[in-house]
């Protein structure tokens, strides 16, 4: 392996670690699911809009 090699994976686990901090820190905050909060009853829908059937 190169010198290269070696740093760009480490740069991309780091990347990873980040992302995942992230998710694991906005979880806890309650930002998760595009911010709906715990009342949310695990059923978000991001950016979708639901069809009302009439």
């Amino acid at each position: 392996m190169n010198l290269i090699d070696i740093l760009l994976i480490l740069l991309i686990a780091g990347c990873v670690f980040l992302v995942i901090r992230k998710l694991v820190k906005d979880k806890k905050e309650g930002k998760s699911c595009c911010g709906c909060g715990s009342s949310c009853s695990g059923s978000c829908h991001c950016g979708v809009k639901e069809i009302k059937k009439k």
